[in-house]
């Protein structure tokens, strides 16, 4: 009829056996409010009740392998790090100990104690000159990175051969609050 006015159902306020209600979103499960966490930086608020202590959480982890070859990759880059770490301090070691002087010091010291004048006797500072220190220090720093990247590898297999028979590391992880 043209001039009638429909009448509009109203929605119920509970759902019905198997349907979701307006509050329930679609989708996993999500926990009630009162389970969620909240999101970093924010305050919780105590609880109202007999019981205002806050809750710690516990999570018991056990580290039962350890992957070669991600062990490899991160030994690997620590002791490249490591090596470069060591080339720059002996620089500056020995840039800080020549502009101190300890070199002619030293190398005065060793003409007056062997008796002999410095055209003949032992030049400490064209022996221990940069080059040569840098060199002798690189050296070293990829002698450790073979034998760190090597070790540490050994040890994630040999960790993971003795977790096979006592089960391997265990954790407990908190979050205070």
């Amino acid at each position: 009829m043209p001039g009638a006015q429909q009448a509009t159902v109203p929605e119920p306020t509970s759902p019905l056996p198997g349907e979701r209600g307006p509050q329930q979103p679609a989708g996993p499960y999500h926990p009630p409010q009162a389970y969620q966490t909240q999101p970093a930086g924010s305050v919780r608020k105590p609880r109202t009740g007999a019981s205002t202590t806050p809750r710690t959480r516990k999570a018991r982890l056990r580290v039962s392998k350890a992957d070669p070859w991600s062990v490899m990759k991160v030994s690997f880059l620590l002791s490249v790090a490591l090596g470069i770490c060591t080339v720059v301090a002996s620089a500056v070691l020995w840039m800080v100990m020549d502009a101190m002087g300890v070199f002619s010091t030293v190398g005065s010291t060793l003409a007056e104690a062997t008796g002999s004048n410095e055209s003949n006797g032992f030049d400490l500072q064209s022996f221990l000159s940069l080059p040569r220190v840098l060199t002798f220090a690189a050296v070293i720093a990829v002698i450790d990175v073979i034998l760190a990247t090597a070790l540490a590898t050994l040890g994630a297999f040999i960790y993971n051969i003795s977790a096979g028979f006592v089960g391997g590391v265990e954790l407990t992880l908190a979050e205070d609050e």
